[in-house]
């Protein structure tokens, strides 16, 4: 396979960095777009406002594709309205900006990816929805419609653009996930509130799987491919999943009310069932490594994985 240039933002983050590696090994070329000026070779700074545009076209020039990874953390931190436009602009302006940059190019990469999120379809409770499911309501949804939206301008002049409509990664060094290793290995894990409410989750490397499956020459998804295992359960069955592998128990439960009383506006989210599934990548033949949640749970404790 020939060797191309592949541009990434957010590779300090879980998926971006662990992205970065793998197609290192692939023998690509990865430029990591960051915002302070470079301090190795393969850092190239970009500006997220898109104030310097000529700036963000000269990091992307000569680049076969870009991926579309920065984001402020959703997870962590309370939803003030301050931290809530700190979310949205970290992803509007910065894909804005992006897809700007790739516009203006005279040859322009083949093809964008760009990071989104299952809460795009809001809460969809015991209902599986695909990638044609409609927007739902509440913040996230709201972003996520947005967040696509501002990569028009790079469709618009004919490159291949997708939306990465990722659920929960399941991941041990990094993200949401990993913030409940501990409290599962302290015997402290437990369902959160009623429990039946959908996760749809996707193990690490199938999500590395899956982005270098969009990347290849030969693939022609474009628009919102949903980024979740092809078995959404529940967090009831996410829970005894994690006490098996861990052999832990798994029986204290955290009620709505002070998940609501801790995490604020985010809890609705948390407490909010999605039972997304990947149909666009089983339609085009992309396999599973990790189909089940208790084989991504495995996958993510095993270093070889």
């Amino acid at each position: 396979m020939t060797s191309r240039r592949i541009a990434i933002t957010g590779t300090r983050g879980l998926v971006g960095g662990a992205l970065a590696d793998a197609l290192r090994t692939d023998g690509d070329t990865v430029v990591r777009l960051v915002r302070h000026e470079p301090r190795a070779g393969d850092e190239a700074r970009w500006d997220p406002t898109g104030r310097e545009q000529e700036r963000n076209a000269a990091a992307l020039r000569g680049c076969d594709a870009v991926v579309h990874l920065a984001g402020a953390p959703v997870a962590g931190r309370r939803w003030t309205t301050r931290y809530k436009q700190v979310l949205r602009d970290s992803r509007v302006l910065g894909t804005a900006a992006l897809a700007a940059a790739i516009a203006s190019l005279d040859t322009p990469p083949r093809v964008f990816l760009s990071g989104s999120a299952v809460g795009y379809y809001g809460d969809t409770g015991d209902v599986a929805v695909t990638e044609d499911a409609p927007n739902g309501t509440g913040f996230l949804a709201a972003l996520a419609r947005d967040w696509e939206a501002a990569a028009a301008p790079a469709a618009e002049a004919g490159v291949r653009t997708a939306f990465l409509r990722t659920g929960l990664v399941v991941a041990r060094a990094g993200g949401a996930w990993a913030k409940l290793f501990p409290i599962f290995r302290a015997g402290l894990g437990g369902r959160l509130g009623n429990g039946r409410q959908f996760w749809s989750a996707i193990s690490l490397a199938d999500h590395i799987a899956a982005t270098r499956f969009l990347l290849a020459d030969g693939c022609e998804l474009a628009g919102p491919v949903n980024f979740t295992g092809p078995t959404p359960v529940t967090n009831r069955e996410a829970t005894r999943a994690m006490g098996r592998v861990l052999r832990r128990p798994t029986v204290c439960a955290v009620p709505a009310p002070v998940l609501r009383l801790v995490l604020g506006e985010f809890a609705e989210d948390v407490l909010g069932s999605q039972r997304v599934l990947p149909t666009r990548l089983l339609d085009a033949g992309f396999t599973f490594r990790h189909p089940g949640i208790e084989d991504a749970v495995r996958a993510a404790l095993d270093r070889t994985a």
